[in-house]
């Protein structure tokens, strides 16, 4: 959330498959876990994996009035298509993160927004799931806008995986600290 406000709109992006919806929910939880009022509303295509997929949390410290996002404060985007889509849309002074493995283009966002490119399909290999890059983005996000921790996700994260998921805890709990490390210590974020 910005200085200013407790209200945060974000909108997450992406193709099916790379966890998007996921993301989505372990954000909205962790937020509920500390206290927030939050909505969540996931979009995916059809064909799901391999289709668009996209959700929009809202997160506030007061009742929330519309779950629909327009205008994101925070825009997580996990490929170019979604960067397309939805980098237009971010309000200027916002904050742009931005999975560098599939993104190579410089983005061109309106006023003074902060943009961290990290490469979180790199990371998630480093890691040892491809498939956690959801989480590196993610943390990324959480270091940057600083109103709820990588840890605090990583506490929630057995509420959103279902039990069958469970022996995935360990590595989306790294991938979540691994990008709140990157987005704390690298030069991947810059304002334009």
């Amino acid at each position: 959330m910005t200085t200013d406000s407790s209200y945060e709109e974000v909108i997450i992006a992406g193709f099916g498959g790379q966890g998007i919806i996921l993301a989505g929910r372990l954000l909205a939880q962790t937020a509920m876990r500390a206290g927030l009022d939050v909505t969540y509303m996931p979009s995916y295509g059809a064909e799901v994996r391999g289709g668009t997929a996209n959700c929009m949390v809202v997160m506030a410290d007061e009742p929330i009035a519309c779950p629909v996002v327009d205008r994101p404060d925070s825009l997580i985007v996990m490929n170019k298509a979604s960067l397309n889509k939805f980098a237009p849309r971010l309000k200027a002074g916002g904050l742009l993160v931005m999975n560098s493995s599939l993104i190579e283009a410089e983005p061109q966002l309106q006023g003074d927004s902060e943009i961290v490119a990290v490469p979180a399909d790199e990371l998630a290999v480093e890691l040892g799931s491809h498939k956690s890059a959801n989480m590196v983005a993610l943390g990324a996000y959480l270091q940057k806008r600083g109103h709820l921790t990588a840890d605090a996700a990583v506490q929630a994260l057995p509420d959103v995986l279902a039990k069958i998921y469970h022996k995935t805890l360990p590595v989306n709990a790294e991938a979540l600290r691994r990008g709140a490390e990157f987005a704390k210590t690298c030069c991947g974020s810059k304002k334009q």
